[in-house]
């Protein structure tokens, strides 16, 4: 297992993470994710211990927090030399001011997943999408609090636009308040809206993205292409009714590259497509979900592919779109070079 600094914070990660959305089966989103116990649950982090794995994200939302339970209890007795990350801010209750990012309601959200995980401090803080409604001044303020309170160690977001993120991370710059460290975004190869606006800042800011659906919400698994396609029964409609849409014709064309690769190098197709993300600069951790030990295992594996750089030439060739106005003025210039350098010294 390899392991990249988290943004500038001087922490470091697996380069695969653990996504513990799959923990706990229950509501009916998370429950088409998985729907793992707690025996099941043990074993499959046991199993990602055993491998290196040192960073395990998860979410209040998921299984109504039952995964943050889940995931507390199987670590235990390994709290200390691993890293957990759990997001705040998905409305889960009806409670009128049980959502967002007002002082108040955060303060309240991380007691509350402190007692689930069972452990007193979260290493890393992420804010699950962005409030339009809490000044952006309270909020960096109340994270300031909370990291120096001890109950957080680091903080970063999740689904936020260039925009919020870079006027969020001014905020503290200016009022010398803790900035954010890591953003965790959704990036494939049937989805590389990361890499226009994002990827820069990012760079520019030295925060570490940490990738969340590296399969295209199961679209890359290897279970479907053009002589198969996704079943009208597929959970997949359940679970990527939030996800971005995908062309029909650039899912099938990526998957015809994988297939081809998969047959020269004998791996599997979901090992290739999270390996090439595994190259890409500003990824600190990409994050494997499993439905069961059979499907870790495969994933896991992802981290010892060597391809050649032909091959990832011809993923990146396959898989490219050309980005909207105003990124691709901006895109075909000064950072192409910047990009090509960055990928350049990430995969020597």
């Amino acid at each position: 297992m390899k392991y990249h600094f988290l943004g500038n914070s001087g922490l470091k990660v697996s380069e695969l993470g653990f996504g513990a959305g799959t923990l706990g089966g229950k509501g009916q989103i998370f429950s088409a994710w998985g729907q793992a116990d707690q025996a099941e649950a043990n074993s499959m982090i046991r199993l990602c211990l055993d491998a290196g794995i040192n960073y395990f994200d998860t979410a209040d939302v998921y299984s109504d927090g039952e995964s943050e339970r889940m995931l507390g209890r199987a670590l235990t007795s390994e709290r200390q030399h691993n890293i957990i990350s759990t997001k705040v801010g998905i409305r889960s209750t009806d409670q009128l001011n049980d959502a967002g990012f007002s002082r108040n309601y955060l303060q309240h959200a991380v007691e509350q997943s402190l007692m689930r995980l069972g452990t007193d401090y979260i290493d890393v803080l992420q804010l699950h999408q962005f409030d339009s409604f809490t000044s952006l001044h309270q909020l960096m303020k109340t994270l300031d609090e909370l990291v120096r309170s001890g109950k957080v160690r680091y903080i970063g977001v999740s689904n936020f636009s260039g925009w919020q993120l870079m006027k969020a991370q001014a905020i503290a710059e200016q009022y010398g308040y803790e900035k954010f460290v890591v953003n965790q975004v959704y990036y494939s190869l049937i989805g590389r809206d990361y890499e226009w606006e994002l990827m820069p800042l990012n760079d520019d800011q030295h925060i570490g993205a940490v990738v969340w659906s590296p399969l295209g919400w199961g679209r890359l698994t290897g279970k479907f292409d053009r002589e198969h396609p996704i079943p009208a029964d597929s959970r997949l409609h359940e679970t990527a009714q939030f996800a971005p849409p995908v062309n029909e014709a650039l899912l099938y064309s990526v998957i015809d590259i994988l297939r081809e690769i998969a047959d020269e190098t004998g791996h599997s197709i979901p090992q290739i497509a999270l390996n090439w993300l595994l190259q890409r600069p500003t990824v600190s951790s990409v994050l494997i979900g499993a439905r069961n030990e059979t499907q870790l295992r495969d994933n896991l594996q992802a981290k010892d592919i060597q391809l050649t750089r032909e091959q990832v030439d011809r993923l990146d060739q396959v898989s490219a779109t050309y980005p909207p106005y105003p990124y691709y003025p901006y895109w075909n210039g000064q950072f192409t070079e910047r990009f090509k350098s960055l990928v350049s010294s990430h995969f020597i």
